[in-house]
């Protein structure tokens, strides 16, 4: 675990040594990233975007150094770069820089967050910054999606707004006299405080030389309250009952359906909702993936409450399950959600298994444990969000850990998997028609149907389930044995083992190569199958290219258990 202590008037501040074994690179790049509880929820009505406009203008110099470009022009001088993104209710700024250029690059990170110009020179070029983001998300249908579901979302709510920000909610707020400096000061002076800021440092030096650097550098921020944002929210985020259609730019079907959980960050060390998104998004025999293939209308399905604020707030958790569909199953959408219902019921039937939470335990412990190198500027950027979700002694862990078994708690969760607090969302480029809606931030076109109540009701009260249907088995590819195979070896690539020839026959050749520099209980197997003629010719081309996913298609069910455990 880091060293955690209470430096000046920030909260908690990490600083991190390179003992971290996922930071083995960090001798060539340190990094940093703070992290402010304060997001696009809470952008005023009248200056939507808000929030992603100040980020932006923070890096418009500062009162100790003037000059617009001074800090990212030291960090690219030094071998570095820098990032920002804005969040529903948080906002990060990350760096990575050569090790021996940290100090420098904090002494200029640090102004951000202590005497900011925010020039109003720079406020016309920065919102075109922001509308060039904006323009670069136009044609991604899933954030079409996301915004149709926030602007169709209650009025009032803070799901209903527009957290991009453009040229026509910020230029446009100005025309009608609105003061964006006046705004972004205020949102800066009332939430841009020691009290909500999580700071990260990641270094070659020891820990005491990066734990000065952070008092002497952000011992002018200044104090406030450790108590965060609230939020109100009164009734349902969307209305039960509707169906949307979404107009596509790409040429794709996708039915979404979303449930909406309460806010479950608290039982991180329980992730309730992994368990039903383990369930519901399986692609093993007896799965709904593997049934609807089975009918035709389906070629993928990926299910569980996104990574993004959006699905992951302090007000609800938002449960997706995104269904990609054949041009059979865009016209099964009913039918599809009928048998989505009877997979409800059985697992509601067959109660919480804990030997399924405990392969869920299994994967995230050799996940956490055996985790690939990542660059600097992210893991710091993830471990600052991280201090705003979890205590202390789990900033690392918390997204891997499984703890706690609590099969009431997922019980009661699947209360929340009704008709009626379902939104469906459709979206395809063959939806027409002459009564057309339009979202007015994307443009997009959409419709809105009402679902008959006898399917409303039908679905409420599944009473059987389709054989076909059941929970998957045990995961066999789940290992025990971890010990390491490979002898001593000082990493030198001229010391090592050339790979062994083990079978060699006329129409096979087995290599074996043991790994003697990173030993981890990890192996790759790659397999190469020369065909005569297999790309001899166009038809040739598409017919090996057919039977190549055809077989992937049809080993997915195995592949799917033995993947499991490789998502790092």
């Amino acid at each position: 675990m880091p060293e955690t202590k209470a430096m000046s008037t920030l909260d908690n501040v990490v600083v991190k040594s390179p003992n971290d074994r996922r930071l083995y690179r960090v001798i060539e790049l340190a990094a940093a990233a703070m992290c402010v509880a304060m997001g696009s929820f809470l952008d005023p009505p009248e200056a939507q975007g808000l929030a992603h406009f100040l980020e932006h203008m923070l890096f418009m110099g500062s009162t100790e150094f003037p000059d617009e470009n001074e800090y990212d022009s030291y960090l690219s001088k030094h071998g570095g770069s820098s990032n920002a993104y804005t969040e529903m209710e948080h906002t990060c700024y990350h760096f990575e820089v050569k090790r021996e250029f940290l100090q420098g690059a904090l002494k200029r990170f640090s102004q951000f967050f202590v005497a900011p110009l925010m020039k109003t020179e720079a406020m016309e070029r920065e919102v075109l910054a922001v509308d060039s983001e904006f323009n670069q998300a136009l044609q991604n249908d899933a954030c079409r999606l996301q915004q149709l579901q926030c602007y169709t979302s209650a009025r009032g709510h803070p799901f209903n707004r527009f957290s991009w920000g453009n040229k026509k909610s910020l230029s446009g707020a100005m025309e009608n006299g609105v003061d964006l400096r006046e705004c972004i000061m205020k949102l800066y002076k009332e939430y841009y405080h020691g009290g909500l800021m999580k700071l990260v440092v990641i270094g070659g030096e020891s820990l005491d030389t990066l734990e000065s650097w952070v008092v002497e550098l952000f011992g002018e921020v200044k104090n406030g309250s450790k108590i965060m944002p609230t939020l109100e929210a009164k009734g349902p985020i969307w209305e039960g009952g509707k169906l949307y259609r979404l107009e596509a730019v790409k040429d794709v079907h996708t039915l979404d359906l979303t449930w909406t959980l309460p806010p479950l960050r608290h039982a991180y060390v329980k992730k309730p909702e992994d368990y039903l998104a383990h369930l519901l998004g399986h692609e093993g025999k007896g799965s709904l993936l593997s049934f609807l293939k089975g009918k035709g209308w389906a070629t993928s399905l990926s299910a569980g409450v996104g990574d993004d604020g959006i699905n992951r707030s302090s007000l609800a958790y938002v449960f997706g399950m995104s269904i990609h569909l054949t041009d059979s199953g865009l016209e099964k959408i009913y039918d599809i959600i009928a048998y989505t219902y009877q997979y409800l019921k059985l697992l509601r039937d067959a109660s919480p298994q804990e030997w399924i939470f405990k392969e869920l335990q299994d994967i995230g412990n050799m996940d956490f444990r055996y985790a690939e190198e990542q660059a600097a500027d992210d893991y710091a950027a993830e471990l600052s969000e991280n201090m705003l979700a979890y205590p202390v002694e789990h900033i690392i862990y918390g997204d891997y850990v499984y703890q706690t078994w609590d099969s009431k708690m997922i019980a009661d969760l699947m209360g929340f998997f009704t008709p009626k607090n379902m939104r469906i969302d459709v979206v395809s480029k063959s939806i027409k028609s002459e009564e057309f809606q339009t979202e007015p931030w994307f443009g997009s076109h959409y419709i809105v149907e009402d679902v008959p109540l006898a399917l409303m009701e039908t679905w409420s009260n599944s009473s059987e389930v389709d054989n076909s249907l059941h929970l998957p088995s045990e995961n066999q590819f789940i290992p025990s044995d971890f010990s390491i195979r490979a002898t001593s070896s000082d990493g030198d690539l001229k010391s090592q083992s050339p790979p062994k020839c083990i079978i060699d026959e006329p129409l096979m050749k087995f290599w074996y190569k043991l790994d003697e520099t990173f030993k981890v209980p990890r192996a790759n197997t790659y397999f190469r199958i020369n065909l005569k003629g297999a790309y001899g010719s166009v038809k040739n081309s598409l017919l090996t290219e057919l039977f190549i996913n055809l077989l992937k298609d049809e080993l997915n069910e195995i592949i799917y258990q033995a993947s499991q455990y490789s998502k790092t």
